[in-house]
């Protein structure tokens, strides 16, 4: 979908105001926390610092992408199996970055886990749930495959 707005405007605004796709969260505003972590041709980028030209002609994912419509994604359905999420405020940035991960190497090491995250923050989780979603997802592959 291509819709008109100002180059310079950044794309976690257009995505919040002009789309309402209000699950991409801001929070600092300066690419630290990861709340507004999106997918830009299958990579994640921090919504906050992107701008609409550079994501001309490109392929742009929110959260609300991420899932089957009704079916969730097995990284959606791993963090909530798993207590992944408290607040639910830096959970659409986690899940994003996650699911790239998962897309390119779905049994990571809590190693590459934690690297995936390093550009996420979360205040509630202390992060075990979201390891242990993260090794789920990789379980349940190993036990399909």
């Amino acid at each position: 979908m291509a819709i008109p707005v100002p180059a310079s405007k950044r794309m976690s605004d257009i995505l919040r105001d002009d789309l309402q796709l209000t699950g991409t969260k801001v929070s600092c505003g300066i690419g630290r926390c990861g709340a507004c972590m999106v997918l830009l041709d299958g990579k994640p980028v921090n919504s906050c610092l992107l701008m609409a030209y550079q994501a001309a002609g490109k392929s742009l994912v929110t959260i609300e992408g991420i899932s089957a419509g009704e079916e969730l994604h097995p990284v959606q359905k791993a963090m909530l199996e798993e207590g992944g999420l408290q607040c639910g405020y830096c959970t659409a940035g986690m899940v994003v970055s996650l699911t790239a991960l998962w897309e390119q190497n779905p049994c990571p090491t809590r190693a590459e886990a934690e690297e995936a995250l390093c550009g996420n923050i979360c205040r509630c989780t202390g992060y075990e749930g979201i390891f242990r979603a993260v090794e789920k997802c990789g379980l349940s592959i190993k036990r399909e495959g």
